[in-house]
């Protein structure tokens, strides 16, 4: 049986909910399927319930591992669209022991083998997200 045909929702801690709001509506353009009565708010993406940003200042942005990634058909073009939208786009430089150079350009973008590109942004709270094409 497993989980593999039940749905995932990431869920990102998070210490103000209006900051939190202004940027994953204002500035990365997601829509609010509903707020819960905790304050939570779930976010549609990809025409689903994808993204869950509940309130919790004790945990918000305490990891430093990528918690989402959005994949896109152009990384460069989104990576344009939401810097105009006040998106910080992270700049890396360096080389995993798996031989993966996760280095970034000017804009923050980073190649990937076979042909596809990343680039990491951060939430107000310093969790990070990336965006990522094939």
């Amino acid at each position: 049986m497993g989980l593999s045909s039940y749905e995932l929702n990431p869920m990102v801690a998070v210490t103000d909910m209006a900051t939190a709001t202004e940027f994953y509506e204002g500035r990365l353009g997601l829509t609010a399927a509903r707020t819960d009565p905790d304050g939570s708010k779930v976010y549609i993406s990809g025409g689903h319930e994808a993204l869950v940003v509940y309130p919790s200042p004790d945990h918000a942005g305490t990891s430093t591992a990528t918690l989402a990634t959005w994949y896109v058909d152009d990384v460069e073009q989104t990576v344009d669209e939401l810097t105009a939208a006040g998106v910080r786009f992270e700049q890396y430089e360096g080389v995993l022991e798996s031989g993966f150079d996760y280095s970034t350009d000017e804009r923050g973008i980073s190649p990937r083998a076979g042909g596809g590109k990343v680039a990491w942004f951060k939430d107000p709270d310093g969790n990070l997200f990336s965006i990522e094409s094939n």
